[in-house]
């Protein structure tokens, strides 16, 4: 069973693809839209769903530090439902405080360059919030 993990941005949408068995995320791709035109994104997610067979969303939940949520997680939960309302994929909310200093640390000791890290960061953040999952799917 595959999944597919976003990492949802104001402007891109960072997107991570599982293998058919649901063991690894790997980097799909970043998809840009229009600043705040989630519908766009929206829109883009279940299309890619159809394509690759996928029923099951991992997205982002950007909590602040001590556990509340602030406008970007009201933002992914009203993501979180229009997929859920015009499809019948289930999106699960997954914590990724800290996953983008994760992916900027990984990147800078391997040595990625400034212009790739801005270009990766969001797919990556991706891959780190889907394999998380992966990972505790599997205990």
């Amino acid at each position: 069973m595959k999944y597919i993990g976003l990492d949802l941005g104001s402007r891109t949408l960072g997107v991570a693809i599982s293998d058919v068995l649901g063991m690894l995320a790997h980097a799909y791709e970043t998809f840009r839209f229009e600043e705040d035109r989630y519908d766009l994104a929206v829109s883009y997610t279940i299309e890619l769903c159809k394509k690759e067979g996928v029923k099951t969303v991992v997205l982002g939940y950007p909590k602040h530090m001590n556990g509340d949520r602030g406008i970007r997680a009201h933002i992914s939960e009203d993501f979180k439902e229009k997929i859920e309302s015009q499809s019948d994929i289930k999106v699960v909310l997954a914590d990724e405080r800290l996953t983008t200093v994760i992916v900027d640390r990984a990147m800078i000791s391997g040595n990625v360059n400034r212009k790739n890290r801005k270009e990766k960061k969001d797919e990556m953040a991706a891959v780190v919030i889907l394999q998380n999952y992966l990972d505790r799917l599997s205990f």
